[in-house]
């Protein structure tokens, strides 16, 4: 049976140390807001906080009463950061079966989960080789370890590379109104014709962080449609990933708890066909071919 996740997926970067470092209290608390508004899909990865963040995430969700089964985590491997709490000469990739095994158990070690519903490669490497990452998931799926494997940051090409000896579940990318390659160069329809869930991480993309001629126009379209929806421009830019056919899942990264919540709301809102080629004409700064 395939892993359902929620709607929207709660990434959790910016929970520890590289990002506001919330407390144990404060992140059991974020746990329970989460699940309160249906968001039960955690995104993890072994880097967060130079390899720290997911233990202080096992230790709060320990405490936070959850049941396991009533959530769903993901984490990553695969990137040797250069940090403190490894010896690295330099920032790569490494994914013999060994180390991909060894990765996995310490993240379920350090996350206090027994499992993980979905373990993804981080980034494609050069040196990787099918038949090593298959030994490794295949003994993980066998001990209960994973339920299911996937990519992130993979074009079709390194997807079908990989799945030439894998079965693969997902892959997460970068996606929003501000970087929308994906629906151009295959990387969805790729996806769609394979059966592979699509996630996004950065869905806001630029419009916030940057003052640009595409934001500008983007904000100007936005500032009609909030009226429209009654939405604020967050929900708006979500709803615009969440029309896409391919039902991509997108990773919220804010540890806000407002924010978490009107981005949970943003799955209710059904933007009108006209509205989504409105926004994406906006992005793109001239109509459609």
């Amino acid at each position: 049976m395939a892993v359902k996740f929620s709607r929207i997926i709660q990434g959790c970067m910016g929970w520890g140390i590289w990002g506001v470092d919330l407390s144990e209290k404060e992140m059991t608390h974020r746990i329970h807001h989460c699940m309160e508004q249906g968001i039960t899909s955690f995104d993890h990865a072994d880097i967060y906080g130079d390899y720290t963040t997911e233990a202080s995430f096992g230790n709060a969700l320990s405490n936070s009463n959850v049941k396991r089964e009533d959530i769903e985590i993901i984490s990553k491997c695969g990137i040797q950061y250069v940090g403190k709490t490894r010896t690295n000469e330099i920032k790569h990739y490494q994914y013999d079966a060994k180390y991909i095994v060894w990765s996995a158990e310490k993240s379920i070690s350090d996350l206090k989960c027994d499992y993980l519903d979905l373990l993804l490669l981080h980034r494609p490497s050069p040196l990787m080789q099918p038949e090593e990452i298959a030994i490794a998931v295949e003994r993980l799926t066998a001990e209960g370890k994973i339920k299911a494997f996937g990519l992130s940051n993979f074009t079709p090409s390194q997807t079908a590379l990989v799945a030439s000896k894998n079965d693969i579940s997902a892959n997460q990318i970068e996606f929003s109104i501000t970087a929308n390659e994906a629906m151009w160069n295959g990387s969805l329809d790729d996806m769609m014709l394979k059966g592979i869930t699509p996630m996004c991480w950065s869905p806001l993309g630029s419009v916030f962080r940057e003052e640009t001629d595409q934001t500008i126009r983007i904000h100007k379209e936005l500032d009609e449609l909030t009226k429209k929806y009654n939405a604020t421009k967050d929900q708006l830019l979500l709803a615009w990933i969440l029309k896409h056919p391919s039902g991509i899942h997108p990773v919220i990264g804010t540890s806000n708890p407002e924010r978490i919540t009107l981005a949970a709301a943003a799955a209710e809102i059904e933007l009108s066909e006209v509205d989504w080629f409105k926004l994406l004409v906006a992005s793109r700064g001239e109509k459609v071919p």
